[in-house]
């Protein structure tokens, strides 16, 4: 008798456990919050991931497809500040019930006019809300964004609260070391020379927190379209300051940087990641490593002078 109970309870228990450990189902906008989202989920949480590794968030079209993994989430986590103008309408023809957590909320934002100490050439911008959206290339900002990221997740799933605070934790120690390493790394770096040249207005917060001047033809969105007059300016004033090295992007066309080479004889210093992690095999396959890639580019680059 002893024994058939305890295989009925056996049975009983396997049969309830999954219901109950069912992972929180999780869709993340794009790949660097995909990411930060995996860091902080760990195995409680399953991840869906609209824009992947590579792909260009600015020209973003939904699928059905992606309606359907809207309509199956618990929670959608979105950068916010703009970056996602599509998600709202998609949210709603999806009759998707999951809340909208925008995980910039609290970083302090930089007006596009004022974004880093650079300028862009572009006739137009098509984020929302006036704001540069690409706030994670400040190391201190994605402290901000995993902390709202281990918020929501807790709220939505208060049975793995702890475990989700705790990872969070230990990344945000993982992201001091990092901007702390990304200030070291630019401290031998003269003022002079601390001048770059890239595809699109993606790094403000990368300069505005480290202390760099970034020059781009086009603007915050790289569906934005660079102008004869403005491009003619920037050539000059690469020609004018001699600076000597231009970055492409893994999300944009390369033939504008390309062109700029030409008529400045300046270098093309390697690839920038800027709105897109790349792929596993990649150079920036993790925000971390992302951030570590660029900013040793920047450095070897303007190390060499101008």
């Amino acid at each position: 008798m002893i024994r058939i109970t305890c295989l009925f309870l056996g049975w009983l228990l396997t049969w309830i456990a999954p219901a109950g450990a069912k992972p929180l189902e999780v869709v993340a906008s794009f790949s660097i919050l995909g990411d930060m989202t995996e860091r902080v989920g760990g195995e409680d949480i399953k991840l869906t991931v609209l824009i992947g590794p590579d792909s260009d968030a600015h020209g973003f079209e939904p699928t059905p497809a992606d309606a359907r993994r809207l309509a199956a989430a618990d929670i959608i986590l979105a950068n916010g500040l703009g970056f996602e103008p599509w998600l709202k309408r998609l949210t709603q023809s999806s009759g998707a019930k999951a809340p909208i957590i925008e995980v910039s909320k609290s970083v302090r934002p930089l007006p596009l006019k004022h974004a880093g100490h650079g300028h862009s050439h572009a006739h137009k911008h098509n984020h929302d809300g006036g704001f540069d959206p690409h706030a994670w290339q400040d190391a201190r900002n994605a402290v901000v964004y995993v902390s709202n990221i281990a918020g929501a997740l807790a709220k939505a799933d208060p049975a793995n609260a702890a475990a989700y605070r705790s990872r969070a934790k230990e990344y945000e120690a993982e992201l001091r070391l990092l901007d702390a390493d990304i200030r070291k790394s630019l401290s031998a770096i003269p003022q002079a020379r601390r001048r770059v040249i890239t595809s699109h207005d993606a790094f403000g917060y990368f300069g505005s927190a480290y202390d760099v001047t970034f020059l781009a033809p086009l603007g915050t969105s790289t569906e934005a379209q660079a102008s004869a007059k403005g491009v003619a300016r920037l050539i000059e004033q690469i020609r004018r300051e001699k600076i000597r090295t231009l970055f492409v992007e893994n999300i944009t066309d390369p033939r504008l940087i390309e062109q700029l080479a030409r008529e400045t004889g300046a270098r093309i210093g390697g690839q920038l990641y800027s709105a897109a992690l790349s792929g596993p095999s990649g150079p920036a396959p993790n925000y971390v490593a992302m951030m570590r890639h660029n900013t040793r580019l920047l450095t070897e680059a303007m190390s060499e002078g101008s």
